[in-house]
């Protein structure tokens, strides 16, 4: 029996970090704006035609990414024409690159052409194949969820329980 079902950790939490990640980049524009940030790209214009977004989506998502912390705004002034922002990446933006890493595994595993992934991640100082792993602190190798425990954390905030006789559902 797991641990959910046997009552020491509950299955909805008020505090889930997932469902706090995924209200600031769980949507398609902000992903694939992230994705343009990870390549270089910092320019409103080069971001929406890399992505593809509409102007309003692309001001939107990039407020609410700034807003969040994962990317800040760096004044430029081309000459002759009037200051403009770019976007760049902070630490917590950064931070997300593993997860997009594996997000794009995922999906030249699942979705590629049958040709093969649209794009290939290789070491910029040696040109070998990137490859992502999961450690335990020990330093063995974990293959995946079967070989996790979730344990609750110091944060842990179960939801209130519904009192019997209480109305809502």
């Amino acid at each position: 029996m797991s641990e959910a079902a046997s009552g020491d950790m509950p299955l909805r939490v008020n505090n889930c970090s997932i469902e706090r990640a995924l209200a600031i980049v769980g949507e398609k524009w902000s992903f694939l704006v992230l994705r343009e940030a990870f390549r270089g790209v910092r320019r409103f214009a080069d971001m929406q035609a890399a992505t593809g977004a509409p102007r309003q989506v692309l001001s939107a998502r990039l407020t609410r990414l700034v807003d969040e912390g994962l990317l800040r705004k760096v004044p430029y002034r081309e000459p002759g024409q009037r200051r403009r922002d770019e976007y760049r990446l902070t630490q917590m933006g950064l931070d997300l690159y593993p997860t997009m890493v594996a997000l794009m595994r995922w999906g030249d595993r699942y979705l590629a052409d049958r040709e093969g992934p649209a794009v290939l991640l290789t070491h910029r100082g040696c040109g070998a194949p990137l490859e992502q792993h999961f450690r335990c602190a020990d330093g063995h190798e974990v293959a995946g969820p079967r070989e996790v425990t979730p344990h609750p954390g110091p944060g842990l905030r179960p939801p209130a329980v519904a009192r019997a006789g209480s109305a809502g559902g």
